[in-house]
């Protein structure tokens, strides 16, 4: 299971735009970009040069900016950055894999991929700027603000600096779309480090250190990076990497100050604690983390669809207890719990944690049902307006499938398409994309 069970440590690149000039789609291009003017939509691109993060400096005019203030919870999904897939990459990764199931067998039209469902845009990769772009605006189409996405560090070990890479993509997306993120630091990647003979154990402290101070240079400068009553946030999962005196020093130690964030307790130094799904105790975990969270300052729950990994079918172990889906009632019921903690921050379990099947992307099994959920709750129980309907969340894969086509379309059309749809113009996006489909 990932973290408390170490299947995270098994782990270990295609984007094509079309262009064709001189057709009649210019002028239709032109009309509803003066359309959108008129109806005084703005372009929200970052804009700016890029730093040594690889990130760009991003200008967001409606950006938020700090968690504490806001009326309602951000809303954040746990963003896994770890798939390798053809033909972005050369092969397929160990999370398609687990080195059991070969994606290039196919069964009734399906790649044999590690889980349990099957994405409905197909196995991807997480390099894919493409997807990343999809997956972002199903997230805001669905109310969620952003992502909180595992990093493994800056050491180029195992598959350490190509999730690097795919976070460094990934939170380019976040600028451009201006989407919030925040960083999930997987600590247990110290001790791995320790017996590779990369890091000793009495410097693990000061490598933390020194790679959380790394992101205070740059990925916590970004506008898109949330932050509570100023300090950027950070969690860390699991419990196998520093201890909690360790995380206590390193927390003391850091350049800047950091709101951090322990899984299942509240550590020494840290701001709060965050939970995640048990499969062995199910809600009954959740309870007894809501009863300690009431001492602490701050915290962030979670809410998640199911728990139901392929583990056992791949051959890596024995599978955990499987919490059920009941139609989509287990994550009605932790959304509610979620927002009656008034948290500043609350966590979506998973995004795309394909192995363990916590995934609320959409899939051929549910669909979009999981973020119809979702947008539903935003605008119900949160009040939350929004011009964004259920049919709205269909979009995203539609512009993601033209991509993927052999269909000759103009990458200025793509591009519009989603301009518009971040002014929430959704009718004027489809308006482009018609002559294509």
């Amino acid at each position: 299971m990932k973290g408390h069970f170490g299947m995270r440590e098994q782990t270990r690149h295609r984007s094509t735009e079309t262009d064709c000039g001189g057709r009649s789609w210019r002028w239709k291009l032109t009309l509803i970009a003066l359309l959108g003017l008129l109806q005084g939509g703005h372009r929200v691109f970052a804009q700016g040069g890029v730093d040594q993060s690889g990130l760009i400096s991003p200008v967001h005019p409606d950006h938020q900016g700090d968690a504490g203030g806001n009326a309602r919870p951000l809303i954040l999904a746990h963003y896994m950055p770890w798939y390798e897939a053809k033909p972005f990459s050369q092969k397929w990764g160990w999370h398609w894999t687990m080195n059991h199931f070969d994606p290039e067998q196919r069964k009734e039209g399906r790649r044999l991929v590690a889980s349990n469902y099957y994405p409905l845009i197909g196995p991807y990769d997480s390099g894919d700027p493409d997807v990343l772009e999809c997956h972002l605006l199903m997230m805001k189409i669905a109310g969620i603000d952003g992502v909180i996405v595992d990093w493994y560090g800056l050491t180029d070990y195992r598959d350490y600096a190509l999730l690097h890479r795919n976070t460094t993509r990934l939170l380019q997306q976040c600028e451009k779309l201006q989407m919030s993120f925040v960083i999930c630091y997987e600590d247990q990647t110290l001790p791995a480090l320790v017996k590779a003979s990369r890091l000793t154990e009495s410097s693990m402290v000061t490598h933390a250190v020194e790679e959380i101070n790394w992101l205070s240079r740059y990925w916590f400068k970004s506008s898109s990076y949330v932050r509570l009553r100023d300090r950027p946030v950070l969690l860390s999962f699991g419990h196998d990497g520093l201890t909690p005196q360790q995380w206590s020093r390193c927390v003391k130690l850091l350049d800047k100050p950091i709101a951090y964030y322990s899984q299942d307790t509240m550590r020494p130094g840290a701001a709060g604690g965050f939970n995640w799904p048990s499969p062995h105790q199910g809600l009954d975990q959740y309870n007894r983390f809501l009863e300690m969270a009431k001492k602490w300052p701050s915290l962030i729950p979670v809410a998640f669809p199911r728990f139901d990994d392929v583990y056992q079918r791949a051959g890596v172990g024995d599978s955990f207890p499987r919490i059920h889906d009941q139609a989509g009632q287990v994550l009605k019921r932790t959304l509610k719990l979620c927002m009656n903690t008034k948290a500043p921050i609350v966590q979506i379990a998973t995004w795309n944690d394909w192995g363990e099947g916590t995934q609320i992307e959409p899939s051929l099994e549910h669909g979009f049902r999981d973020l119809e959920l979702i947008q539903a709750f935003v605008r119900d129980e949160l009040s939350r307006g929004t011009t964004f309907t259920t049919n709205d969340l269909r979009l995203p894969n539609e512009i993601l499938m033209l991509k993927r086509s052999q269909r000759s379309v103009p990458i200025d059309v793509l591009r519009s398409s989603v301009d518009f749809i971040l002014k929430g113009n959704t009718q004027m996006a489809r308006s482009l994309l018609e002559p294509y489909r």
